[in-house]
């Protein structure tokens, strides 16, 4: 019996099922129930949320998260070797999982919701982590259709999503990241916790939805960024040239010199070049 219900310890599931970690699937197992209890209840309240949860695996947060009290859980899980682990912990809290045998890269979990909210809790695959996260941070329309991530991440990851001005990490994902959403490291988890453990420390992220977001086009908000962070060493009076508008209009847009670089920019800044950067379109047009 395990810590938090009275399903097979983790390692015991994973033997039954011959469920070894697959390096082309990103798979690195958390078998510390006491630690995806901790990633669970940073989604608090779970009372009456639903989670999308992606690649569960063996089903170590899932059965945290419904042993916690999540009303609803929508496992998105591709390897369809740990489909009869996910079932075992289904017929354990009958009518509380949805198991979806699916690429979370594809599938649109939306239909699922009944137009009502979620909350994204994973540990993702560390392959196709920033992907999916660019994803979700680019949904249209906004406020999106989740409420809440907690999302765990290679470290250095994590570092650039909550990253800001003058931090050393900054770039175009702090700038994507931190626009839409309030972000937050958590906590951080150890190699050790894993099966296999992987070479690099990983953290948990939370990213709640900001509302209003300064208001601006997000495809040239994403343009502005790539191109100043493209050659992110040079000063924006070169990186900017890319986007084929004069890059001191656009720096004096946002209140700065076009000798600054991009890592000294705030996300106001990038959304006022952002702006700027459609008004000359539009008088192109």
């Amino acid at each position: 019996m395990s810590a938090i219900d009275d399903l097979p310890p983790l390692r015991e599931v994973i033997r039954q099922h011959a469920l070894s970690a697959r390096k082309s699937l990103g798979q690195n197992f958390l078998l510390d129930l006491n630690l995806t209890a901790r990633i669970a209840r940073a989604a608090a309240p779970l009372d009456e949320s639903t989670i999308v949860e992606i690649g569960p695996g063996p089903g170590g947060l899932t059965r945290a998260l419904l042993a916690l009290g999540a009303r609803r859980v929508i496992a998105i899980e591709h390897d369809e070797r740990a489909i009869p682990a996910l079932q075992d912990i289904s017929a354990r809290y009958p009518g509380r999982l949805d198991i979806v045998h699916g690429d979370a890269m594809t599938f649109d979990p939306r239909p699922l919701l009944d137009g009502g909210k979620a909350k994204i809790v994973a540990n993702l695959p560390y392959n196709i982590a920033t992907q999916l996260l660019i994803g979700w941070l680019t949904a249209e329309p906004w406020p999106p259709w989740y409420e809440m991530m907690v999302l765990m991440f290679q470290r250095e990851v994590g570092e650039r999503i909550v990253a800001r001005e003058t931090d050393e990490a900054y770039g175009r994902l702090g700038v994507l990241a931190n626009w839409r959403a309030e972000t937050k490291i958590l906590f951080d988890i150890a190699p050790s916790a894993f099966v296999p453990p992987p070479k690099v420390t990983s953290s948990v992220v939370r990213l709640v939805p900001r509302a209003n977001p300064l208001a601006c086009d997000r495809r040239l908000l994403e343009q502005v960024a790539a191109a100043a962070f493209g050659q992110r060493r040079k000063m924006l009076r070169q990186s900017l040239k890319s986007l084929q508008a004069d890059p001191a209009r656009l720096a004096a847009a946002a209140g700065v010199d076009a000798t600054r670089r991009a890592e000294t920019i705030p996300i106001s800044g990038f959304v006022a070049m952002a702006r700027e950067l459609a008004d000359i379109r539009s008088e192109e047009a």
